[in-house]
């Protein structure tokens, strides 16, 4: 999960930080089961990766959105198993990796750097004496931008983190009159210039991206990535939107101004896979080895987990509010208030346990596998 940018300079805290209720490194069920979800795609990529670079005795990787908590070891732990397996079973010797972890300045990368020596020591114990050398390095910084020399890197993970924008498009808030009054995010009322303004930003982001990744990736180089999309013609149904529907009873009610929420817009785009498959096309950096979606419960599955007598609507609805809480807590009270954040997800929890009644609420997740094409580049 990249943490939020909210618009001019100002940076906006990141997920919840540290180990309490309330904190991501809690509340992150859901982006560790997607993270599950894709690793045959990982595995894939890695194991093109090694088969095209096997003299090389030194590989580096970097995990960009890595947040706070369990989630960003568990990616490497999977990458190095993969790495350490493969060489074995071509009876080569493990080369040594070298993991960046990145993420926005305002991140707690202390929570992680803490999980270090329990990760270290698992590792050994794990795939034992042979296992590679493995350094783990934090590299802060935003990715729509350069974050490593030129050719430099061999492999880049994300998961969770290119849903969210740069910043609020702009054609959101220069105007006198709000474009997107009463809504946080896009919703089935949105007039078409709202959604031309989220795709056209979301289109000047990930070309970004894709550019300054083109430029650090060494020729072959490879990207698993993954975010919250959309179906095409689905209707945009998203926690983000439910937030929005919450806000508007409480400026209802008083209780927050209806002024500050006309003028709220979260920066976050779920593009549609052809939007995705456009704008690489489009960058032409890279060549696309796989691109689908994969479907996940807003509440992470749960019923998959635990006995389906003992779960309710309700228990659901609380497990949601946490996780989104989790990440979308710094931004909403950074405009809102820290005073009203008990009551806003408690009013959600409640509102996403009646919306459960009533439909299916899931993520379309889109993941991609790309390999950059150099010589698509003058």
């Amino acid at each position: 999960h990249l943490c939020p940018l909210l618009m001019s300079t100002k940076q906006v805290p990141c997920m919840n930080g540290g180990a309490g209720e309330t904190s991501y490194a809690n509340n992150s069920t859901l982006q560790k089961k997607v993270i599950l979800k894709v690793k045959p795609i990982l595995e894939e990529s890695v194991k093109r990766l090694l088969f095209s670079t096997t003299s090389k005795s030194n590989l580096k990787m970097a995990d960009l959105g890595c947040s706070s908590g369990p989630n960003a070891l568990m990616v490497i732990y999977n990458i190095m198993k993969i790495i350490n397996n493969t060489k074995l079973n071509l009876n080569h010797e493990a080369p040594t990796v070298e993991i960046y972890l990145n993420d926005l300045y305002g991140n707690d990368f202390n929570s992680i750097i803490k999980l270090l020596p329990e990760f270290y020591q698992s590792i050994q114990g794990e795939i034992g004496d042979k296992v590679g050398s493995c350094f783990i390095n934090v590299t802060p910084g935003n990715f729509y931008g350069r974050l490593f020399p030129n050719n430099y890197i061999e492999f880049f993970h994300s998961s969770y983190s290119l849903h969210w924008l740069s910043q609020v498009p702009e054609e959101l808030i220069k105007g006198e009159k709000p474009l997107n009054k009463g809504n946080t995010y896009l919703t089935i009322t949105s007039p078409p210039m709202v959604y031309k303004a989220y795709f056209d930003q979301f289109q000047r982001d990930f070309k970004l991206f894709l550019k300054s990744r083109s430029e650090e990736l060494t020729p072959g180089g490879n990207m698993v990535l993954t975010f919250i999309g959309r179906e095409k013609h689905h209707e945009i149904r998203s926690p983000w939107a439910v937030i929005g529907m919450v806000l508007k009873d409480m400026v209802l009610e008083g209780l927050v101004g209806e002024a500050k929420l006309d003028s709220f817009n979260l920066p976050i785009y779920g593009p549609t896979v052809d939007e995705v498959r456009q704008v690489i096309k489009e960058e032409g950096s890279f060549t696309i080895q796989t691109l689908k979606t994969i479907q996940m419960g807003w509440d992470a599955d749960l019923q998959r987990d635990v006995d389906n007598s003992i779960l309710n609507s309700k228990m659901r609805g609380e497990f949601i509010a946490k996780s989104i809480r989790a990440v979308f807590e710094p931004l909403l009270s950074a405009e809102f208030g820290k005073d009203i954040m008990d009551e806003l997800f408690s009013r959600f929890s409640k509102k996403v346990s009646q919306l459960m009644e009533l439909e299916t609420l899931e993520y379309t997740n889109i993941v991609m596998s790309l390999t950059y094409s150099n010589h698509q580049i003058s």
